[in-house]
C-alpha cells in the first residue's frame, strides 16, 4: 500500500497546491457556473461560482498514476478513458460559458462522443485486458459469462456510470466525496487482483478528489464541471471495467443508480399522470426542498456509498476467485 499512499498523496498535493492559482485564474476569464432556474431557490447565490474545476485534478490523477505505476497498458488505457470523457465535458462546458446557458453540446453530439470512447474501452477489455468475457459476479466464485453480449452489456455500464456521476453533481462536494470512497474501494479490489497498476490509479483519484474537496466542499469556491464529472465517471467506468467488475459497480456507485432512477421515474410518472413523485429530481434536491440542509444531503450520501461499498468488499472476498 505505500506506493498507493504516495500515488495518493502527490496526487492530492497537485491539487490542493494548483488550486490556489486555478480557482482565481477560473473566476478572472469569467468561467462561471449557469444555475437552473427551476432549482432550488439557495442555489442561485451559486449563479457565476467558478466552474471547469476539473482541470485542477485530471491532469493531477493523470500524472500520479504514470509517475507511481508501471505505466502498464491497462493504466494507460484508464487514463486514455477518463482524459477522453473529460474533453467531452470540457467542450460541453466551454460551451455553456461562452454562450451563458445551462446546456453546452447537443445531447446527439454528446452521446456519440461517448459511445466512440465507451466502444474502445470495452473492446480492448474484451480482446487485451482482461481479455475475457467472464465477469467477476457476488456469489458465483467462477464469474458469469457474457460472451457475445459483453462488449454492449460494458457499453451500457460505461455510459450509465458516466452519465450518472454527471447527474449526480448538483451540491457542493457531493460527487468528490463520493468518488474518493468509490476509488478507494477499488483500489482495494486492485491490489486484491493483484492489479497495482490500476491500484495507483485508483489511489490517485482518491487524492486527487481529496484535494479538490479543499475548494469543493460547502459553501464551494469552485465547481467540477462536466469536464471533472464526465472524466470521473470515465476514470470509474475504467477501474470497474479492466478490473472485470462491471456487476460489483452496481454496489460501489449505488447511489449513482438511485440518482439515476429519481430522474427517470420523474419524468415517466409525470407524462403519465402530469405529478411528482418527488419534490425535483434528481433526488439530492428533493431532500434539500424538504428542509435538509446541503452539508446533511452530502453527509448522508457519503455515509450511504460507505455503507454499499463495505458490502460490496465483503461479498467480494466471501465470493472468492477460483
Amino acid at each position: 500500500m505505500k506506493t498507493e499512499f504516495y500515488a495518493a498523496l502527490f496526487s492530492f498535493l497537485i491539487v490542493a497546491f494548483f488550486g490556489i492559482y486555478t480557482v482565481p485564474m477560473l473566476a478572472r476569464l469569467k468561467f462561471g457556473q449557469t444555475v437552473r432556474a427551476d432549482g432550488p431557490k439557495r442555489h442561485f447565490k451559486k449563479m457565476g461560482t467558478p466552474t471547469m474545476g476539473g482541470i485542477m485534478f485530471i491532469p493531477a490523477i493523470a500524472i500520479s498514476a504514470l509517475v507511481f505505476s508501471h505505466r502498464s497498458t491497462n493504466v494507460l488505457m484508464a487514463i486514455f478513458s477518463m482524459v477522453a470523457f473529460a474533453l467531452i465535458g470540457f467542450v460541453d462546458d466551454f460551451i455553456k460559458i461562452a454562450k451563458k446557458r445551462s446546456l453546452g453540446l447537443r445531447a446527439n453530439h454528446k452521446l456519440l462522443f461517448q459511445l466512440i470512447v465507451s466502444f474502445i474501452l470495452a473492446f480492448y477489455a474484451y480482446s487485451f485486458y482482461p481479455g475475457t468475457t467472464v465477469l467477476l459476479a457476488p456469489g458465483f466464485s467462477k464469474g458469469l459469462n457474457l460472451g457475445m453480449m459483453f462488449i454492449p452489456f460494458t457499453v451500457f455500464v460505461i455510459l450509465g456510470t458516466v452519465n450518472s456521476v454527471n447527474l449526480t453533481d448538483g451540491l457542493d462536494g457531493l460527487v468528490s466525496g463520493i468518488v474518493v470512497v468509490i476509488s478507494f474501494f477499488y483500489t482495494l479490489i486492485s491490489l486484491f487482483l493483484g492489479n497495482y497498476s490500476l491500484a495507483v490509479f485508483g489511489a490517485a483519484i482518491s487524492g486527487g478528489c481529496l484535494g479538490f474537496l479543499i475548494y469543493n466542499h460547502h459553501p464551494a469556491r469552485v465547481f467540477m464541471g462536466d469536464t471533472g464529472s464526465l472524466g470521473l465517471g470515465g476514470a470509474l467506468a475504467a477501474l470497474a471495467v479492466l478490473t472485470g467488475t462491471q456487476l460489483y459497480l452496481i454496489l460501489f456507485g449505488m447511489i449513482f443508480i438511485i440518482e439515476t432512477l429519481s430522474v427517470i421515474l420523474q419524468v415517466i410518472f409525470f407524462r403519465m399522470t402530469g405529478k411528482r413523485i418527488f419534490k425535483m429530481s434528481p433526488i439530492h434536491h428533493h431532500f434539500e426542498l424538504v428542509g435538509w440542509s446541503e452539508d446533511k444531503v452530502v453527509l448522508f450520501f457519503w455515509a450511504f456509498t460507505i455503507v454499499t461499498g463495505i458490502l460490496g468488499i465483503v461479498l467480494f472476498n466471501a465470493t472468492g476467485l477460483r
